[in-house]
């Protein structure tokens, strides 16, 4: 069984104001395969996997029942950054920094109302910034203490660079830590990243690597701490996200997965969101009357329908 989805966003995010996806049905459950519409087919490939890994096999034993979460806040104005922060019930908040068009300082703005909100919660709120590799090295690190200053201190500074060769520069020339993301889930070698000492965390996104047991080898082979980190799924694509954060034998970080709070609706009943800063672990069931409300319309049913089928092949080694 497939079913497209089609679910509009609360706010532009990553450039897209909708999610669309697949839903898969098997005997183990629903997976989930969403890759973003400007991916060519050999990139959506692990996607798929991810997807036929839950609906077919389900996932590894979990070793704790409920994983930490950040909230994370769009390249938005400062008002409704505080207010999503607010909203979100976490302690920890990522932010995206480094939008294409955007002045620095409205960065700025948006961490210092990050900050004010997280304090209105009481002391000890972590603050981390997501650039999407959108800086070249000399302004990553003329713009990282900047932020940190904004932000009354950060955890670390996720993907400032786009090449692993300035990640690992850049991580020598700031003082705060940084984590990778791009320059393992969209490297050919995703173990450069450690073998050049160019990250103090790795970003691992569980549908564009492959699936939880492929993350679980990466996590292990790359040895460093991991935050597990969505790519705005439903609550079935992120369940994937929690199953593989809960399988971590270590987990010192809060994960990405709360960006349900992202989607104006869900496939489920009971979508993912955080409680007391965290997710529970578990499959997810997927309610029919809100998965027929968000059906996809025809023509991008068809158009995820034919992308499954090739990307499908692809994996299976086929022509269509």
């Amino acid at each position: 069984m497939a079913e497209v989805f089609s679910i509009p966003l609360t706010t532009r995010f990553r450039g897209i104001t909708v999610r669309e996806g697949v839903l898969l049905r098997g005997h183990a459950g629903w997976g989930e395969f969403s890759p973003f519409l400007e991916y060519d087919d050999p990139t959506a490939a692990p996607w798929l996997a991810c997807a036929r890994e839950a609906a077919d096999l389900g996932w590894p034993a979990p070793v704790r029942s409920h994983v930490a979460v950040n909230v994370t806040v769009p390249a938005c104005g400062p008002e409704e950054a505080h207010a999503i922060v607010l909203a979100g019930g976490c302690r920890t908040a990522k932010v995206k920094v480094a939008e294409r068009g955007q002045d620095p300082g409205e960065d700025e703005a948006r961490l210092e109302a990050v900050r004010d909100a997280l304090d209105a919660g009481g002391p000890g709120g972590l603050v981390r910034i997501d650039a999407n590799g959108g800086w070249d090295l000399e302004e990553a690190v003329r713009r990282i203490p900047v932020l940190a200053r904004a932000a009354g201190g950060l955890e670390y500074a996720e993907q400032p660079v786009a090449s692993v060769e300035d990640l690992a520069a850049c991580r020598r020339r700031v003082d705060v830590p940084v984590a990778a993301d791009e320059s393992i889930r969209r490297a050919e070698d995703p173990y450069r990243v450690r073998d050049l000492e160019a990250a103090d965390v790795a970003v691992l996104k569980v549908q564009p690597l492959g699936g939880v047991r492929a993350c679980l080898r990466i996590a292990e082979d790359i040895g460093m701490p991991v935050v597990v980190s969505s790519a705005v799924e439903s609550s079935v694509g992120i369940a994937a996200g929690v199953a593989l954060a809960a399988a971590l034998p270590e987990l010192h970080h809060a994960c990405g997965l709360a960006t349900v709070q992202l989607l104006t609706g869900d496939v489920t009943a009971a979508p993912l969101l955080p409680v007391d800063g965290a997710l529970p672990v578990g499959p997810v069931e997927v309610d029919p009357a809100r998965l027929a409300a968000l059906a996809a319309p025809p023509d991008r049913a068809r158009h995820w329908q034919d992308r499954l089928a090739r990307v499908g092949s692809l994996l299976d080694g086929t022509t269509s």
